[in-house]
């Protein structure tokens, strides 16, 4: 296995893996859920305010840590060799 030595900007580019998307966007309702209670104009509960603020926090570090999640090369490769109908033998 060869070392993979990218930078930042280079892995968030990069293609993500089926379940970090799934993840990503997990941790983004998570977040939107925290800074809709955190925003209401409504009196909430300190304790309800106070894990929304958790919800944020849980669900932004989610989101940033799957959207650097990367295919390995051999992976990308192999999908690209596929077609996405799965007609490869219809003659």
């Amino acid at each position: 296995m060869k070392s993979n030595n990218m930078n930042l900007i280079d892995r968030i580019k990069a293609p993500t893996p089926k379940w970090f998307r799934i993840v990503r966007s997990i941790g983004l309702i998570m977040a939107t859920v925290g800074g809709a209670l955190v925003a209401s104009p409504v009196a909430l509960p300190t304790a309800l305010v106070s894990v929304a603020g958790y919800l944020v926090l849980g669900g932004g570090i989610i989101s940033a840590v799957s959207q650097t999640a990367v295919q390995a090369e051999e992976e990308i490769k192999n999908a690209e060799k596929i077609p996405e109908n799965g007609s490869e033998n219809s003659k």
